[in-house]
């Protein structure tokens, strides 16, 4: 089996780095495996739920890159691996996992998967979606209230306090490391996008 290649996609909160990954799986179905970096958010057990609304979700610390990068290398040699599945609701780690066998494109996606020079040396490929934080805060508030179930109040306070100067301090800095810088300040970048796709094909091809 042909080593998988790897796709490493960035940017800030709601930058639509989701959406890119999603159109990525679409046009080449089978042949690409989707991790999210938020399924590794560590799981917080020992806080009460209270505690837990207000850790902060958006450093480095508050991931299990280890487990990710480990994964990752498990699929790399075409073993299967179980791969968490994270409540946004409870800010826990469920007890059940989902079975994943590799395939020739792993594609994964976070704010911080361009931080962490580990997992960065894994990637074939590096991809920042770089999106103007007003159209950013404006997604991210229709998601978390449409999705997440969380009040207006609580998403302008947590952007205001954590994800913003987190944005700022680990993320932004992170655009310097990617091969590919995609403007999405519309809704989609197709052009943009295209190109990220047709990259992939080409690696595919090698």
């Amino acid at each position: 089996m042909k080593k998988p290649i790897i796709v490493g996609i960035a940017g800030g909160t709601a930058s639509g780095k989701t959406t890119l990954a999603k159109k990525i799986k679409k046009e080449l179905g089978e042949k690409v495996i989707l991790l999210s970096h938020d399924f590794y958010y560590k799981s917080l057990t020992h806080l009460t739920k209270e505690e837990r609304e207000q850790s902060n979700y958006d450093c480095p610390e508050a991931y299990e890159t280890d487990l990710l990068i480990a994964d990752i290398q498990k699929l790399q040699k075409g073993e299967t691996i179980q791969r968490p599945i994270y409540s946004y609701t409870e800010r826990l780690r469920e007890a059940e996992t989902v079975l994943v066998k590799s395939a020739p494109v792993i594609v994964v996606e976070g704010i911080l998967v361009l931080e962490n020079e580990a997992l960065v040396n894994l990637m074939d490929m590096k991809v920042f979606v770089d999106t103007d934080s007003d159209i950013r805060l404006t997604r991210l508030i229709e998601r978390d209230q449409k999705e997440r179930g969380l009040d207006l109040k609580y998403i302008l306070a947590k952007y205001k306090e954590t994800l913003k100067p987190m944005h700022e301090t680990f993320v932004e800095p992170t655009k310097k490391k990617a091969d590919i810088v995609v403007p999405a300040n519309r809704d989609t970048n197709e052009v943009g996008f295209g190109i990220v796709i047709e990259k992939i094909k080409s690696l595919i091809e090698l």
